[in-house]
């Protein structure tokens, strides 16, 4: 276990990956965001059928695997005595949960409009209880488990962050028309992604902190995202039910990643190695100013207001 001093937004790292403050940190908390559905079509990016898939592998999967992340963030915080580290988890934990509400409504959205995705959720739900819950272990075991578990969702996050990044600072979606009230949904959480890019790693390495659990765990957790995209998006174009979504979605996504409409499926092997640097911290990624001037402007976080 890494000793953390007092936390503060102004990170040092020291060669091991783990931070070092300065002064006050940013307080990191859910939003009570809301979203309104109606009106906003199937194919929410127009005329670009995988393009609007890559968002809905959002809707997908993360409601699964962000409960399961927060179950173990959660399940790691008696182990966290650090007061500034177990806050930031607790908000971490707050705006995971917001996410996963937030993506499933969308995907009720898209039931409403045909798309039958029910079948293939339910399937990763019990993917990841299977996979990822806490198997009923005890002692070493239960421990060890825990720190694999923070080590797969640090590496996870990494690839959300770099996400996020790309959602709040590219403009191709904006330029290619995709309904506002999405586009909003994704950038709002990819503020957020940015915004708490820290936490799961400092968790991983307050508790934990071995660098050969780290280097498996990303890449499993590359291994997985891969294989996982792949193949719900070849589930999400079958159970697409519009006429003129075209053939052969493979070609589809490529063209789509060329304009720019998609990030670059590669990113999930290329941004290994600056994961791996021994002195590597999430802070050293993304830029919490756009994500904070996002998050102050976007229409579901302050409709509640």
């Amino acid at each position: 276990m890494i000793p953390f001093p007092r936390i503060g937004r102004n990170p040092v790292v020291d060669p091991l990956g783990a931070r070092r403050y300065t002064d006050e940190a940013h307080a990191i908390n859910a939003r009570d965001v809301e979203f309104s559905w109606d009106g906003v079509p199937l194919h929410y990016v127009p005329d670009e059928p995988m393009a609007t898939h890559v968002i809905n592998f959002m809707h997908l999967v993360l409601p699964e695997g962000e409960r399961a992340m927060s179950a173990t963030l959660a399940e790691a915080l008696p182990l966290i005595e650090d007061e500034r580290l177990h806050e930031e988890v607790v908000g971490f934990v707050g705006q995971e949960a917001t996410h996963a509400a937030s993506h499933k409504g969308a995907r009720e959205h898209l039931a409403e409009l045909g798309m039958d995705i029910e079948p293939m959720a339910k399937k990763m739900d019990w993917l990841v209880d299977r996979i990822l819950g806490d198997r009923g272990l005890s002692g070493r075991a239960k421990r060890a488990w825990l720190c694999e578990r923070l080590g797969l969702f640090a590496a996870m996050e990494h690839y959300t962050a770099v996400v996020g990044e790309w959602l709040l600072t590219d403009p191709a979606l904006e330029k290619a028309g995709m309904h506002p009230v999405m586009l909003d949904m994704v950038r709002w959480h990819g503020a957020e992604e940015v915004e708490h890019r820290n936490v799961a790693f400092d968790a991983y390495m307050y508790v934990d902190g071995s660098y050969a659990r780290r280097v498996r765990t990303a890449l499993i957790a590359s291994l997985t995202l891969i294989l996982l995209f792949l193949t719900s998006m070849n589930y999400l174009f079958r159970t697409d039910p519009s006429t003129d979504k075209g053939r052969f979605w493979p070609l589809q996504l490529i063209r789509a990643t060329r304009r720019g409409l998609v990030p670059n499926i590669k990113f999930l092997i290329t941004e290994i190695p600056p994961y791996l640097r021994p002195s590597f911290h999430p802070s050293q990624i993304g830029d919490m100013d756009v994500a904070m001037r996002y998050l102050a402007r976007s229409p579901a976080a302050n409709r509640s207001h």
